[in-house]
């Protein structure tokens, strides 16, 4: 059986660091204290800092054989630690463990992803002699790393939404410091321990948990020249306004549309709907939020799928059956369910679920969802999808389009013209064809437009964040 350590440190310049036991982490179904681990002071912080400045020219200066050992050990240890790494993240985040074995899954592809990535950050040979004055000249250029990074990383995805900032980071040869959130910090301090255990340079890498009042320094020290954030659109496009000259990334919020069309495959659309609806209990930024169905067959769709929904089992995410674990919190459950009942209050109906007892709350499902109410127009995040129907396919798009958020979308259609137009119209990073908009996989542009942020995360692409081209011209 595994079972956790009652107390954890934090990662200092490579070395695990044990200067208190401050930060309290729950068990999010218990409710219970589950393990403690050390917090961050500003000095911590500023050290970090400090050492990753140290580490630039080292890291810069490793061989891409070096970096790709360094990613190919920690797919070897993430591997044969996988059950210890599901079971944290089981308890820390409240997944259902069959989810948790998923994400634990991803983290080894991000890093081998990003182990194939470290041997080909190419350059181009350019022809300069595009006129008489350029005659004898060629150009070259290549990438070399930003240099040292922040990271901030969110709750809902401990490990892998990690790795996507510390796996290029290494690709890159970019030392780096990272603060993981504070309800769930566990599964960065794991990666931190098995970095430990290679011979990156000192001061490549911390990881650091920490309150957000004394975590400033992430954000706004000018020695770090890469801010990337993953979070909530309030905090993330605030720590923006504050990071100074650095480049930032952020991956922010969603509000993610499903268009699901007269001709779709129903048993396929709803099962997709189903998992991207409620995996996780909604707890992604492109979990599905707004399906918006076709007249023809909305009706047998709508009760289809309200079947499904009802079936859902909640529970202790600790057992393989438990489809439905707790929220992060009670206050999130319960904001949710405000929102839910002020939606009823407007005009809405619920079709299914609605309960909510401390940070469980039951998959929820509704229709006719007044456009004003917080449930249509933010972000829900939790376990609650909205049902609209459509006759006109244009007029469906423009209803993907009605949010401040523009992260992905999910089509149902067998009509590639429409396919097409889609991809055209819609105001998002990614349009997926036949499945929802909550599936990624890890190499991909991964990113979104309006509210939801700034850049692309996928391996190939944060590299390209986490570099610079530096030319080269030579006259013959």
């Amino acid at each position: 059986m595994v079972r956790l350590q009652q107390t954890y440190p934090l990662y200092l310049n490579n070395r695990a660091v044990q200067p208190n036991r401050d930060l309290a982490v729950t068990d999010k179904f218990s409710g219970e204290v589950a393990f403690h681990t050390a917090l961050a002071t500003p000095d911590v912080i500023d050290a970090a800092i400090a050492g990753a400045v140290r580490a630039a020219a080292p890291m810069a200066a490793l061989a891409s054989f070096e970096r790709q050992a360094v990613l190919d050990h920690c797919v070897r240890r993430f591997r044969e630690r996988f059950d210890e790494l599901a079971y944290a993240l089981c308890v820390e985040a409240g997944k259902p463990i069959v989810d948790a074995e998923g994400e634990v899954t991803r983290l080894i592809d991000t890093f081998r992803i990003a182990s194939e990535e470290a041997t080909r950050i190419y350059g181009e040979v350019q022809p300069l002699d595009i006129s008489p004055r350029a005659k004898g000249y060629i150009g070259m250029w290549k990438r070399v790393p930003i240099g040292p990074c922040s990271f901030i990383s969110p709750f809902n995805f401990p490990l892998n939404l990690a790795a996507h900032k510390i796996a290029p980071a290494i690709a890159a040869g970019c030392p780096f410091v990272m603060k993981p959130a504070s309800m769930t910090p566990l599964g960065a301090i794991m990666i931190g321990e098995v970095l430990a255990e290679t011979a990156l340079p000192e001061g490549a890498f911390s990881i650091l948990p920490a309150s957000r009042d004394g975590a400033d320094l992430f954000t706004t020290d000018d020695r770090l020249k890469l801010l990337s954030f993953t979070g909530s659109p309030g905090v993330g496009w605030d720590l923006k306004a504050r990071a100074g000259k650095k480049k930032v990334v952020l991956e922010l919020g969603g509000n993610a549309a499903v268009v699901v069309d007269a001709d779709a495959d129903l048993d396929h659309a709803i099962a997709r709907i189903v998992f991207g609806g409620y995996y996780q209990s909604g707890q992604s930024c492109i979990h599905v939020q707004r399906v918006i169905v076709h007249a023809d067959i909305y009706d047998e769709f709508r009760d289809r799928l309200v079947a499904k929904v009802r079936a859902l089992k909640s529970g202790d995410p600790k057992l393989r059956d438990t489809f439905i674990g707790p929220m992060i919190s009670a206050k999130e459950a319960a904001r949710l369910k405000r929102w839910i009942d002020d939606a009823v209050a407007a005009g809405a109906t619920l079709l299914a679920g609605g309960g909510c007892a401390g940070a469980m709350l039951e998959a929820s499902l509704l229709e006719n969802v007044p456009r004003d109410t917080a449930l249509y127009a933010e972000e829900a995040f939790g376990p609650a999808v909205i049902l609209s129907r459509f006759t006109d396919w244009d007029a469906a798009l423009n209803e993907v389009n009605d949010s401040t958020f523009g992260l992905q979308a999910g089509l149902f259609t067998r009509d590639i013209h429409k396919v097409l137009t889609a991809w055209d119209a819609l105001e998002v990073g990614g349009v997926l064809v036949n499945d929802v908009s909550s599936f990624r996989v890890d190499n991909m542009p991964y990113g979104g437009v309006k509210d939801s942020g700034l850049g692309r995360e996928g391996v190939r692409f944060a590299i390209e964040d986490m570099t610079e081209i530096r030319n080269l011209v030579i006259r013959r």
